[in-house]
């Protein structure tokens, strides 16, 4: 109710000022941060997550409505450095040349860290190999380990390829073992038909969300452990390890926007980072980055 308030107010501050000294030769903003229709492009493995925000926003504000694209994140940034979207949500914020290209175009841009998000390594249910260290993967994605796996990636302008590219191979070949599908979820849907597959998806698409009591994982596929040189241990991507840093395959998940003025845009992007916002990125098993989280041990008792 708070975010409720603050955005009608900025709504009636901005509609005050517009009436003074109005320049009719500039086209009127028909959106305000409740109302209106914003096309937005998001990062395709953020599929679930959003979905779930753009709902929820929705259905507090019925006189907003969100539009969203999903696509490799390469095609995100290209929509907003060309224009054609004023928000965009991906997993890296813009580089140098990226915001001096769009200072150059009087586009403004502003970008915030909403979550720590993790790429997940899935593996066929009958896959006897189902822990790996970052060394074992470099030489299985350069088609250098005597171990032969097919290397499964959503798309070939996905941020998940990028993020291994970049962190896991730090600029090192990959091998000719790599296939590109189309989406997190053909690469699941791979996995499950190829025992010899591994594949890299977005935590949202491998992670069972209809219990909030417990933290688990699809059932369809094996989600593998990683090792973490730090801890000396293998993880998966629970929450827990991923706030905590053991898990090693960790990025960000962030909002990009450019907007001059109090739209929906600004709305969305605020409504986001709120309270309500990063309480449906943690319910997704994302870990919400502008909100204060407490991570407990536990002890299960087996005894009966």
């Amino acid at each position: 109710m708070r975010f409720k308030n603050q955005l009608i107010a900025l709504s009636l501050g901005t509609l005050s000022l517009a009436s003074c000294g109005e320049d009719k030769s500039v086209p009127k903003e028909t959106d305000t941060p409740t109302s209106g229709v914003l096309k937005m492009v998001v990062d395709e493995t953020y599929k679930p997550v959003i979905e779930e925000e753009v709902k929820v926003f929705m259905s507090n504000y019925p006189d907003a409505k969100i539009e969203v694209s999903y696509k490799p994140e390469a095609e995100a940034i290209q929509d907003y450095l060309a224009g054609k979207t004023k928000l965009i949500v991906v997993s890296r914020k813009l580089t140098e040349k990226e915001e001096q290209y769009c200072l150059n175009n009087k586009n403004v841009p502003s970008s915030l860290e909403l979550a720590k998000d993790a790429v997940a390594l899935v593996c066929n249910k009958d896959a006897k190999d189902t822990a790996f260290s970052i060394l074992e993967l470099k030489g299985i994605i350069a088609g250098e380990s005597q171990k032969k796996y097919t290397i499964v990636f959503d798309n070939a302008g996905s941020s998940t390829l990028r993020f291994i590219t970049d962190s896991v191979m730090g600029g090192q070949k990959t091998g000719k073992n790599l296939y590109a599908v189309k989406g997190n979820q053909q690469v699941i849907d791979y996995v499950k038909k190829n025992p010899e597959a591994l594949g890299f998806v977005g935590l949202s698409f491998v992670t069972d969300t209809m219990d909030s009591t417990a933290e688990r994982f699809s059932t369809s596929i094996k989600v593998a452990s990683v090792y973490s040189d730090t801890m000396q241990e293998y993880y998966q991507p629970y929450q827990a390890d991923i706030a905590l840093k053991h898990y090693p395959l960790v990025r960000k998940m962030t909002y990009i926007k450019n907007e001059t003025y109090q739209g929906l845009a600004t709305g969305f992007s605020n409504f986001m980072a709120s309270d309500i916002g990063q309480m449906i990125m943690g319910k997704e098993r994302l870990v919400p980055l502008r909100m204060s989280i407490v991570v407990r041990e536990a002890e299960i008792n087996t005894k009966k």
